[in-house]
């Protein structure tokens, strides 16, 4: 049976223009190949209405898992939340365990539940809290739809609540070989032995080393015997 999939939206202006870099991508990655589950697609959007719902509804209807990342904070252009409601067609406003979970933290810190802070309370009908223990103000999960936030930090211990609660599969091994040949000399007979194993996944990823053309041959799949087969076909055309 093939492992779930799994799609990433990952929103925000701040990455589209260069002034951040987003992690969180890499991060996922890792962590999804642990759980069995294959992340097929990372999408980037604006901060725009239209841009996100669109690229939402897309993903969600395509994949098993989706995660987002980003928009879910204080300020105006922190949209993620709504965007969401309205992909599902469901209401949004200030929910009481959110609220709560705020004006506790903020009232233990001697700082104002401000009106712009209690828009990280605002919750589509329907969604389930994620936990957020370094800043307390929750993502939500609604149907197969997991809202993270951005901040690589939170991100990472959000994704820490949901990946357990998450339908995974085989964990993909991988298995690499150091070949220092360019990939022009080896693409025939490794294509023959991608068709010989249909079921792994099998690149070749360039390098140059002091003038030197090689390539890592890189072989990914759930079944150990059969990376172990196809390795070995590997050395045998390519090892030294």
């Amino acid at each position: 049976m093939p492992n779930p999939t799994a799609a990433m939206l990952v929103i925000g202006d701040e990455i589209l223009s260069g002034r951040t870099r987003d992690a969180n991508a890499h991060f996922l990655a890792q962590e999804m190949t642990k759980a069995g589950i294959d992340l097929r697609e990372i999408r980037v959007v604006s901060d725009d209405r239209r841009a996100i719902v669109d690229a939402l509804d897309a993903l969600r209807s395509s994949h098993d898992h989706v995660i987002t990342s980003g928009g879910i904070g204080p300020t105006h252009d922190d949209i993620t939340a709504d965007c969401i409601a309205a992909a599902f067609g469901v209401h949004i406003d200030v929910r009481d365990d959110a609220r709560d979970l705020l004006q506790s933290y903020y009232d233990s810190r001697g700082m104002e539940f401000n009106d712009a802070r209690k828009r990280m309370a605002r919750i589509p009908d329907g969604a389930a809290l994620i936990e957020n223990p370094v800043s307390i103000a929750p993502g939500f999960t609604i149907g197969n739809v997991h809202v993270l936030a951005g901040v690589p930090s939170v991100f990472q211990a959000m994704l820490a609540s949901v990946l357990p609660k998450l339908a995974g599969g085989a964990p993909l091994l991988s298995q690499s070989l150091r070949v220092q040949r360019g990939e022009g000399d080896i693409a025939g007979r490794l294509a023959e032995i991608a068709n010989d194993f249909p079921d792994l996944s099998i690149g070749s990823y360039p390098y140059q080393t002091d003038g030197v053309y090689g390539s890592n041959v890189v072989i990914r799949g759930a079944d150990g015997a059969r990376v172990d087969a196809a390795m070995s076909k590997v050395n045998e055309a390519f090892g030294t």
